[in-house]
């Protein structure tokens, strides 16, 4: 049975792991810091590890992709896309007047991650303009103090995974202001990892690093790609940390590292003087709504 680490139970991250594994037998371990999160494979506690890596909201979320960059030497052995929806949590006996109906007029404090409560600004601005907004260390965190502080007022926005584990209620549900918020994650792991499903396709990642600053050095590097029709999906560039000035450039490559027009492009890449570090080629799992049901069914 495999182990995998991820944040606290209740979180995103939670549901996209039960999402993507299924049936597949593991065991869960839930870690309070996504540092722990990263560190549980190195130090042999868990066989695999879920990193959220991008948001359609907020982008690259860069202290973890500078985890796997500076901090490990961990492989990214699939990816998947899980949307994140976040909805108001509390006890809705503190929220009604007459006839059961719901007043969040009376929220005092909206509690949440400091990356879910901007992405639910406008649902807030309109529902509960004067509740006071205070950040948590993530959206389970934020249910669970909730839970625990009957009578204030206070909401969470969350999972509905952490409402049920707390035993509170679905205040509003779907809160976010775009419905097409999803967060980019990645398994990460020594090993590969059978999964149940089948792939929409194949990515590698790849470090690329210049030997130093020189004019037409990003575009040499994206011609070694663009002449062999390779399709990149995302490019980015981040601080070596070793001087002001030096990049690094983040590359993904749809296509897998077996494929002779890549190990090709590479070489040319090294040709240049560039250093080529890879950080995985892997599976691209694609989000089926109607397989997301069963999931939130069981709690």
């Amino acid at each position: 049975m495999k182990r995998i680490a991820l944040l606290p139970e209740g979180t995103v991250s939670h549901e996209a792991i039960k999402y993507l594994l299924g049936d597949t037998p593991h065991e869960l371990l839930f870690y309070k810091h996504i540092a722990d999160v990263f560190q549980a494979v190195d130090k042999g506690q868990a066989d695999y590890s879920v990193i959220p890596i991008e948001n359609t909201i907020d982008g690259s979320v860069s202290l973890h992709m500078d985890w796997l960059v500076h901090e490990v030497d961990i492989q990214m052995q699939a990816e998947w896309v899980y949307p994140s929806i976040q909805n108001l949590i509390g006890h809705r006996s503190e929220f009604t007047k007459d006839l059961d109906k719901l007043d969040l007029s009376k929220v005092v404090k909206i509690m949440s991650h400091p990356v879910a409560l901007p992405q639910c600004k406008e649902f807030i601005k309109s529902s509960a303009p004067q509740a006071e907004l205070e950040s948590a260390g993530s959206t389970a965190e934020a249910v669970e103090i909730v839970k625990h502080n009957p009578g204030k007022g206070w909401t969470a926005l969350g999972t509905k995974l952490a409402a049920a584990k707390h035993g509170l209620d679905i205040l509003a549900s779907k809160v976010t202001d775009h419905d097409n918020n999803f967060t980019r994650f990645v398994l990460i792991g020594h090993q590969p990892i059978s999964l149940p499903g089948t792939p929409e396709g194949q990515r590698t990642s790849i470090l690329v690093t210049p030997p130093q600053d020189f004019p037409g050095a990003l575009h040499q590097v994206l011609s070694a790609f663009a002449w062999r029709r390779l399709n990149l999906s995302r490019i980015e560039s981040r601080p070596t940390k070793k001087q002001l000035g030096n990049y690094y450039f983040y590359i993904e490559v749809l296509e897998s590292l077996h494929s002779v027009l890549l190990s090709a492009a590479f070489a040319e890449i090294e040709a240049l003087g560039c250093h080529v570090r890879i950080l995985g080629s892997y599976p691209s799992y694609k989000y089926v709504e109607a397989a997301i049901e069963p999931i939130l069914k069981e709690h």
